[in-house]
């Protein structure tokens, strides 16, 4: 596992979300401003923590392909589901 590969693109795909960036969310008082919220990633020496769920080693294959995703430069597969219009 390369954890530099994974802490750059991390950062590449925090910009592609939008980090420091503000949203218009519409109330019923007219409009605020909000921020992405972040879905928090956690590396240990013998596995992950993502999204403050479970602790997952690196031998989990969906660990692997977790990261395998990121070190691709993308955003990991298994968040399609929670985020279908991206995240």
């Amino acid at each position: 596992i390369d954890f530099d590969l994974i802490l750059e693109n991390v950062k590449y795909l925090n910009l592609l979300a939008g980090e420091g960036s503000s949203q218009i969310k519409h109330t019923l008082q007219g409009a605020r401003l909000k921020q992405p919220e972040p879905i928090p990633l956690t590396l240990y020496q013998n596995g992950i923590v993502m999204c403050n769920g479970a602790f997952r080693p690196y031998q989990d294959p969906s660990t692997q392909q977790c990261l395998q995703d990121i070190m691709d430069g993308y955003f990991p597969s298994e968040l399609q589901q929670r985020y279908p219009d991206g995240v």
